[in-house]
Parts: C-alpha cells; sequence; structure tokens
C-alpha cells in the first residue's frame, strides 16, 4: 500500500530538510528495529535514494530575468556546492548579462528513508518539500504511527 501526506506548507529552505531527515536517522522516531540481510546487520532507518534539483537565476539591471542554470545533485552537500559555485562565478554573470541569485522557493529535495518495522515488516517514507508519502506497507499500525509522528512535526502540517 500507499499513501501521501500533502503538505499545507512546503518545507522552508533546505536547512530545515536536512534537520527533518537527520532527526528521523538519528532518534528513529518510528520504533523500527535492525535486521540482518545476507549476514549484514542493516540499521533501523537508512537513507536511500536522495534527489535535490533548483536553479540560479541572472537578472539584468531592470530586474528582468535574462538568464537561468539548472541545478540537480544526488547530495544536499552538492547541491549547496553547486549553487554558491555558480552564483559565485563571475564569468557565468557576464557571459548572462545579469546578477545571479539562487531561485530558492522553486528548490526541490527528495530523500526516501527504508525502514524495519518490528513486525519484520520493511518499508520506505519519502520525504519531499510538499509531502511525505509511506510506501510499501501492509501492517495499518506502520500507516497510523507515521500518521501520528507526523501530526507532532510542526514542518510537516
Amino acid at each position: 500500500m500507499s499513501v501521501v501526506r500533502k503538505l499545507t506548507v512546503p518545507i522552508a529552505d533546505l536547512t530545515t530538510f536536512n534537520a527533518l531527515v537527520q532527526d528521523i536517522l538519528d532518534n528513529n522516531p518510528w520504533g523500527c528495529v535492525s535486521y540482518v540481510s545476507a549476514g549484514v546487520t542493516v540499521a533501523a532507518v537508512v537513507k536511500g535514494t536522495e534527489s535535490y534539483t533548483g536553479a540560479v537565476v541572472y537578472e539584468d539591471a531592470q530586474a528582468k530575468t535574462v538568464g537561468r542554470i539548472s541545478v540537480k545533485a544526488p547530495t544536499s552537500t552538492g547541491f549547496t556546492t553547486n549553487v554558491s559555485t555558480i552564483v559565485g562565478t563571475a564569468a557565468l554573470g557576464t557571459a548572462m548579462g545579469g546578477t545571479p541569485s539562487h531561485d530558492r522557493p522553486k528548490d526541490t529535495f527528495c530523500v526516501t528513508l527504508k525502514c524495519h518495522h518490528k513486525s519484520g515488516e520493511n518499508f520506505s517514507v519519502t520525504l519531499k518539500r510538499d509531502s511525505v508519502t509511506v510506501s510499501s506497507y501492509e501492517a495499518d499500525a506502520i500507516r497510523t504511527g507515521l500518521e501520528a509522528w507526523a501530526d507532532t512535526v510542526a514542518v510537516l502540517a
């Protein structure tokens, strides 16, 4: 099964998003448990795939957009580095004919966490800037537990 929680307000920024993901990894709020797979112990909650996208826009003296560079990275650190490098490269601003700025409101973030429920069931939680999706679960207890947790997290309203 799969269920999506649409957020009424997107998560404000990458810092807030990263803090949410790290809190889940550090504190395991869903009570997941580690398990053994092929002789290797797997943590209760692990980060699977992640993706970060955004853009740097260039505006001329009249605030007209004269250029745009899309940015995509597989990690938040890579994304931040790429954006700051692009914004800080004067030659790009000259070539575009404008002043660069990071278009933060249009950034998208996505991290999928793989989890192992105490019942033995594996499931995934995909966090995005505007939604949380729980997938590949069968037990209603998993969905209700995550919903109860999300209700206590202000950025997931």
